[in-house]
């Protein structure tokens, strides 16, 4: 009998990966978390952040915040509350809720509202000054205009529908060294706004320029009603190009300017009849290439596989936490099975398997990732994923085989989606840039978005602040042959410079919850940046 007992205490030992258990907490660590809430007036699903202990609210404009009814809240499973729900609340400042259960945790409810403001008339230069907290709406014109003959041409400085205006903003017309005071009101406030027209001399004037590597985009500002556009071109060239498809909001108009070099100069200047802003010099960025996106490179160090040359690490793998239990268990290795047409001899199989020994184990995806394999904690491992990198891409391109399986190993779920043997698994790959640090996500300079497998609160969030640009491509069948795919990036800014590169495959989409098919297998081959 001691020797069974023995034999078990080696095999958990050896599954525990050099971790241990510890007696002396008295009571069970429990994560306290906001499992789902519901709400009336928002925009859009509210934002749960376990890592942060956040919900972020988005309300519609009509939405009072000043009385948000928060209808339903689901918490981890027997955590209490020290704020009573259902409830009405003014989330003008957060609300601050505290889980308790063995421990407590403080989380955050705050809510954000945009509301749309404008104030137009003939002629304008630009967009009005909208000044919020002083309730002041300044409109700029050209010197000549007459300032006792202005026609308001639009007026909205509260929510839609519910906002009244009083006096008629119709009845303003002169504006000859006079401002106009209105009553606006809704719910049951009322603000009183001041209403300016002032004369400028500018009238035309770039309000932002923003370089990538195959394109410029154009922000400028122009009198109303004028024909409004931009020229551009390269560098020690005498001819002028027109920009194509130019969009324009009453004095502000914009585009982007594609099929350039990357890492050159051009000249750009905005128009707004004849008027023209001073020419304006710009260099377009780098476009870097993805490295080893061709998955020729390979090294096996130790029991491991690693899609890079010895000692130039870029992409990662979870093959060190999987091959502790044998090299068996290597979950992203070498294929001597290119793509069709491809330059290379090999590709990547990304397979997910159930590492274990005498049967003790836990589920892992095959998978491949821009960044490293930090450390194995027990059964959980710790990665890191980015690289350094400051472009903007517009897509990630490449070629892909999946087969799918169903769900035969089920460790956790995302609260919102709960998962159980027989679902069908889910490839995915997905590429985000942005300025992540590590100071705030937990990685290192190199890779700065620490990802903890116990700790669902780490995992990658495309609603990230960080997220400049992001795409993704969820493979919910098989793809049994060679398939070409191209993935989009949205960028929420034309103008914030990303400092890393987040690029992520994998054969079962949960993975990171233990979750997914021993019969899922993802092969890539040839991925590219693309910038136009």
């Amino acid at each position: 009998m001691r020797r069974i007992y023995a034999l078990l205490i080696s095999l958990l030992s050896t599954v525990a990966l050099g971790g241990c258990i510890e007696n002396d907490i008295p009571y069970p660590v429990i994560k306290l978390d906001f499992l789902s809430l519901e709400a009336d007036g928002l925009l859009s699903a509210p934002e749960i952040d376990p890592g942060r202990h956040s919900v972020t609210l988005r309300l519609e404009e009509t939405t009072d915040i000043r009385a948000v009814q928060i209808k339903a809240v689901e918490l981890t499973e027997g955590a209490e509350s020290s704020v009573a729900f259902p409830g009405t609340f003014d989330l003008r400042t957060p609300l601050y809720v505290t889980l308790s259960l063995y421990q407590s945790v403080e989380w955050t409810i705050t809510a954000e509202q945009t509301i749309e403001r404008y104030f137009s008339v003939d002629n304008q230069i630009g967009a009005a000054e909208i000044d919020v907290d002083s309730h002041i709406a300044t409109a700029y014109v050209p010197m000549d205009t007459d300032l006792s003959d202005i026609h308001i041409t639009q007026l909205k400085l509260a929510p839609k529908d519910i906002s009244t205006y009083s006096p008629d903003p119709s009845s303003f017309t002169s504006f000859e060294d006079t401002v106009h005071h209105i009553d606006v009101s809704y719910f049951d406030i009322t603000e009183m706004w001041t209403l300016k027209v002032v004369k400028t001399e500018v009238e035309v004037e770039f309000t932002s320029v923003d370089a990538w590597a195959r394109s410029i985009w154009l922000y400028a500002s122009g009198r109303s009603g004028a024909d409004l556009g931009f020229r551009y071109r390269e560098q020690g060239s005498e001819d002028w190009i027109e920009a194509d498809e130019v969009k324009a909001d009453g004095g502000r108009f914009s585009a982007r300017i594609t099929g350039l070099k990357p890492e050159s100069q051009y000249e750009v200047v905005a128009y707004s009849d004849d008027n023209l802003t001073p020419v304006q010099s710009v260099t377009t960025e780098a476009a870097p290439v993805l490295e080893n996106g061709g998955m020729e490179q390979w090294a096996k160090i130790g029991k491991s596989y690693f899609p890079y040359l010895e000692g130039a690490p870029y992409w990662g793998t979870g093959n060190p936490g999987a091959t502790t239990l044998g090299d068996q268990f290597n979950l992203t290795t070498p294929l001597s099975e290119p793509r069709p047409g491809s330059d290379g001899t090999t590709s990547a199989s990304l397979q997910s398997m159930y590492p274990n020994m005498a049967g003790i184990g836990k589920f892992a995806a095959g998978n491949l990732f821009l960044g490293r394999f930090a450390q194995t904690i027990g059964t959980n491992g710790i990665v890191h994923f980015g690289r350094p990198y400051e472009g903007h891409p517009t897509a990630l391109h490449g070629y892909v085989r999946y087969h799918r399986g169903d769900i035969n190993r089920v460790g956790s779920s995302p609260a919102d989606l709960p998962l159980q043997s027989g679902d069908p698994d889910n490839g995915a790959i997905y590429i985000a840039v942005g300025d992540w640090t590590a100071a705030e996500y937990g990685g290192d300079e190199e890779s700065p978005v620490r990802i903890d497998t116990r700790d669902t609160g780490t995992f990658f969030s495309s609603a990230s602040p960080a997220v400049i640009g992001y795409g993704e491509w969820i493979l919910s069948e098989s793809v049994e042959e060679w398939t070409e795919f191209t993935i989009p990036l949205k960028y929420v800014s034309t103008s914030r410079r990303p400092t890393h590169l987040i690029i992520v495959c994998s054969a079962s989409r949960w993975g990171d919850y233990f979750t997914g098919s021993t019969d899922s297998r993802m092969i890539i081959d040839d991925l590219e940046l693309i910038y136009e």
